[in-house]
């Protein structure tokens, strides 16, 4: 047994000790390898290669320029999105507080917010809401308007010419361009002859 473990640590010492193979210079080892792919190359191979790499060129400009157009459209939608959004949020806050402003209104008329806290807290509410874009519709005497008004009473009538906002039943509210309630009105309407 300790002839054998002689016998490998010996083989091993001998290849640790053995030079290194000889694998020759740089030329032989590319003429082993074979021939360098741009030397065999030939005139008609470059003058193909010259040709098709310019369409090649031309392909991938128009893929580039296809992605970033592509790319612009895309963050236009995602700006776009995202302004509709914030508008619908704070169209969806505003109008949940319509009914607030709709007491705000009843208590003023009936004399509860004339002087005091209630006041001023009524007036910087309502100011807050209109700096959001909040704007009230259906005054007495503008023109009725099917898209801003909601007629729940029509008075014929000598006085006017056109159908007329007679009386304002419930404020409407619009939020920039967008109408959040309609205002329910009472129409004069042109008497017939």
């Amino acid at each position: 047994m300790g002839d054998k473990k002689n016998e490998k640590k010996g083989k091993g010492e001998q290849h640790e000790n053995a030079p290194a193979p000889d694998v020759g210079t740089d030329e032989e080892l590319i003429e082993a390898e074979g021939p360098d792919v741009e030397t065999s190359l030939d005139d008609t191979d470059l003058s193909f290669l010259e040709e098709t790499a310019g369409d090649l060129a031309a392909e991938r400009l128009a893929d580039l320029q296809r992605l970033q157009a592509e790319y612009a459209n895309y963050r236009k939608r995602v700006d776009r999105d995202r302004e509709t959004n914030r508008v619908l949020a704070v169209a969806d806050v505003v109008g949940s507080l319509l009914p607030v402003l709709d007491d705000l209104d009843r208590a003023e008329a009936h004399g509860d917010l004339s002087d005091g806290a209630f006041a001023l807290i009524a007036q910087k509410f309502r100011a807050t809401l209109e700096r959001t874009g909040l704007t009230r519709v259906g005054e007495k005497g503008d023109e009725f308007d099917h898209n801003l008004h909601e007629a729940i009473a029509q008075v014929p009538s000598a006085d006017v010419t056109v159908m007329t906002v007679l009386d304002v039943h419930q404020v409407g509210y619009q939020l920039g361009e967008r109408l959040l309630r309609p205002a329910q009105v009472a129409v004069a309407v042109p008497q017939e002859d």
